[in-house]
């Protein structure tokens, strides 16, 4: 009998499977907050006063830096490792979901919006006239967990289950999800910043109810910042996942959509059920049914599968742009046009023209070029997930 060849990879086969289908941002943060635990435990340095969110030093001394430093330290083996478990499984499906450069500014986004909501909160309990708690302001926080609880947030609400389970142990309303957490974390481990979890609640709250709706720049920008060279060589990178500038998918459901079976995020692969909680398609353009805070499915690229690949894809382009290019006889051109348009009417029906005419307005609504849209959109036989691979492997 043939052997199983899954079932019987080694430990380090498995890791290295595991860990190369980590998205590129997710692989980067836990690489960076691997990284400089790991120096700090070499160099024998363990006084986070200097780093911690601290909130009188950041109003006395507006030392704004201590923003973003805070998230990326850890104070233990234990702290690190769990945090980064969590933020596995979290950031891989919202980057496959957002990309790659907007998961990176919404990472960036919730951690100065935790830390305002951190301050502020700790000014105005510190200092309250009724029961004043001043040791709040003096409080030292580091960790990466209140992104997480953001994050958390955001992912419950954007799958749009009913409930969720806690550490497999028994399930809870999905809307009571990240407070039980708070609760639990509060009696389960000591020296948890409870005020650094609640903001990170409330920040992802205020982003799944579109508070932040203004501060989000639009498709374009990310686009902007995937076409720099100097980031040529992370956009290449297997994991690396792309922002497409637009969905042609609609709007994914957040919290309103109770529509989707509870188990669909537990029990299955979140991209094979992703498309069980699409609305149906329209005629809108992507522009004006795309939801800011959740933009729809990116693209990967080197993704395996059994569509052609962006090269091969691209090499077909060329090939198609040199025969409609540079013909070497008119007559023999004319003729071979006149076959094409025979075999074409032959083949394509009405609906199938009207398919690829719908699927080029797509196209270029999204800012591309409508030549190059619609011989992109041939080269690919009509899928327009494969005339994006080969539109902006044109680009790059």
């Amino acid at each position: 009998m043939r052997p199983n060849i899954i079932t019987e990879a080694g430990i380090p086969t498995r890791l290295n499977q595991w860990w190369s289908s980590i998205p590129f941002i997710t692989s980067g943060v836990v690489l960076i907050c691997g990284v400089i635990y790991l120096l700090c435990l070499l160099i024998g340095y363990d006084s986070y006063a200097e780093i911690c969110f601290l909130p009188s030093a950041v109003a006395s001394h507006f030392q704004v830096y201590r923003f973003y430093t805070s998230v990326l330290f850890h104070g233990s083996l234990l702290h690190v490792l769990f945090n980064m478990l969590a933020l596995v499984p979290l950031g891989t499906e919202l980057e496959r979901i957002m990309g790659s450069v907007r998961l990176l500014f919404l990472m960036f986004l919730l951690a100065t919006t935790n830390a305002i909501l951190h301050l502020t909160i700790a000014f105005l309990v510190a200092y309250n006239p009724l029961y004043p708690v001043p040791n709040l302001v003096n409080e030292c926080s580091i960790g990466f967990s209140g992104v997480i609880f953001s994050m958390i947030v955001i992912e419950t609400s954007l799958s749009g289950v009913q409930s969720r389970s806690v550490f497999g142990l028994f399930n809870v309303p999905a809307k009571w999800y990240a407070w039980i957490l708070l609760v639990l974390f509060q009696f389960l481990a000591s020296n948890v910043s409870l005020l650094g979890h609640l903001c990170g609640i409330l920040s992802g709250f205020a982003y799944t109810y579109g508070l932040f709706n203004y501060l989000l720049p639009g498709p374009s920008f990310y686009s902007k910042i995937e076409g720099l060279s100097a980031l040529s060589v992370c956009v290449r990178r297997p994991g690396f996942i792309m922002c497409t500038g637009g969905t042609t998918y609609g709007q994914l459901p957040t919290y309103s959509n109770t529509s989707a079976a509870p188990s669909a995020l537990i029990n299955g692969n979140f991209l094979r059920n992703i498309s069980s909680w699409m609305p149906s398609r329209h005629t809108a353009t992507a522009q004006e049914g795309e939801d800011p805070r959740f933009p729809g499915r990116a693209r990967t690229l080197g993704s395996a599968g059994t569509e052609p690949t962006a090269r091969e894809a691209s090499a077909h382009l060329h090939a198609r742009l040199l025969d409609n290019t540079t013909p070497s006889d008119p007559l023999t051109n004319t003729q071979h046009t006149a076959v094409n348009t025979v075999r074409a009417d032959a083949t394509v029906t009405a609906e199938q023209v009207d398919t690829f005419d719908e699927e080029l307005k797509k196209l270029v609504g999204m800012g591309f070029e409508k030549t190059q849209a619609e011989v992109a959109l041939a080269a690919a036989d009509g899928d327009p997930n494969v005339a994006i691979e080969i539109l902006m492997s044109q680009q790059g």
